[in-house]
């Protein structure tokens, strides 16, 4: 059972407590959608409505404005927009799904899915895919026109990948199901059992070189071959502690981030852990512990974690740079990097930038007043991200 969201926020994540049935099935519950993240150990935070704080006091030394922005239709986590060189997908919750020109934001075409979108979007150049929460899949060609339609296990929680002639689809169960690009058919499954209670990912998986790097509940960074889905390697982001299942919690919430010959990964209740891409083994790893995300570029790794800071650590050892929690109790999602800044958006909308060279609060931009519904995503000298509000942003930072 589903209750009434309390209010949208960025990054935050569903409780969802799967339960066992027999040894073939599982069945997922979500409990009380959007609500602030649990401390550890705690349930009061199923009660918690507090406001997010004050904005904190900012003496400005640089600016972040808004390139462009477009309607695309209200939003959850769960929906982010798909970005090529030459368009940009966005699709919301009513069902409609709107291309987009890269250049200024105006859109190209729009139409509407049969049902209501729990999750999207998913692209390459020749094929859109967005999902349901009955786990029905849609896909759509460059022009909008409909290709085919298939259905995986349970509801699609997260946006698609498209890749290699491949879709993949992250289903609400923790499964991942592979289907043709070209027809819908499907290619494989991989199932995984989960524990008894997770924290649901929204966030789905990423893919390069043919491969696809998934997170998962229980602290696991999976490389899967993306035609096949024969999995590469198994890699350990964070074991489970604790002598009560809530305590145990350990799951990656968050996308995986693709870094040079390594591939990063961080997990809520756990750490980072950076892995060797192709074989999987530990490079270094790191205790923080995130929900939200992290980011990089060629020094540094960034994460928020889940008191609020924003950390930057050194990409090649994981040692501390520097830590910034002035936005602490802004409730601010996954970070991304803009030029020479870190950017964050707030429960409230705001972006944020921080100095990527020392963590220095030092500009701060309104948006429509809502969180971002995913991590922001890079886009060319921009930051891309969908608002719950209805909103595309491509904003710059100098």
């Amino acid at each position: 059972m589903t209750f009434s969201p309390l209010m949208l926020r960025a990054g935050v994540l569903t409780l969802a407590v799967t339960v066992a049935a027999g040894c073939a099935s599982t069945s997922t519950f979500s409990i009380y959608d959007y609500l602030p993240v649990p401390p550890a150990f705690s349930l009061r935070w199923l009660w918690n409505t507090k406001k997010p704080g004050p904005l904190p006091e900012l003496t400005p030394s640089a600016t972040a404005s808004v390139n462009w922005q477009a309607g695309v239709g209200k939003a959850v986590p769960g929906f982010a927009p798909a970005v090529l060189p030459d368009a940009i997908y966005a699709a919301s919750t009513d069902g409609s799904i709107t291309r987009l020109d890269p250049a200024n934001g105006r859109q190209v075409w729009r139409i509407t899915a049969a049902k209501g979108l729990s999750a999207g979007v998913g692209a390459d150049a020749d094929t859109v895919v967005v999902g349901t929460d009955k786990g029905e899949v849609f896909a759509f060609d460059a022009s909008g026109k409909q290709k085919w339609t298939a259905r995986v296990s349970t509801e699609v929680v997260a946006p698609p990948k498209v890749a290699d002639g491949v879709v993949a689809v992250f289903a609400g169960d923790g499964s991942v199901h592979a289907l043709n690009a070209a027809d819908g058919n499907k290619r494989w499954v991989n199932q995984r059992i989960t524990p008894a209670l997770t924290v649901r990912n929204y966030a789905g998986g990423v893919t390069t070189r043919g491969g696809l790097f998934v997170g998962t509940a229980g602290g696991r960074l999976v490389a899967l071959d993306m035609n096949s889905g024969i999995v590469g390697w198994d890699g350990t982001v964070a074991n489970p502690k604790g002598a009560t299942e809530l305590e145990r919690i350990a799951d990656v919430t968050s996308l995986p981030l693709i870094d040079g010959t390594q591939v990063c990964a961080v997990a809520y209740q756990g750490r980072v852990a950076c892995f060797d891409i192709a074989r999987g083994t530990l490079n270094w790893s790191r205790d923080v512990s995130s929900l939200y995300g992290l980011t990089g570029d060629g020094r540094n790794i960034y994460v928020t974690d889940d008191k609020g800071a924003v950390q930057a650590l050194d990409r090649s050892t994981g040692a501390s740079v520097w830590k910034q929690d002035r936005l602490a109790e802004r409730k601010i999602g996954g970070p991304q990097v803009l030029g020479d800044f870190v950017a964050v958006v707030d429960v409230e909308g705001y972006v944020h930038l921080l100095a990527a060279a020392n963590g220095a609060y030092v500009a701060r931009m309104a948006t429509d007043g809502t969180p971002a519904t995913s991590q922001p995503a890079v886009f060319l000298s921009s930051i891309l991200f969908q608002s719950a509000g209805g909103n595309l942003y491509a904003v710059t930072g100098k």
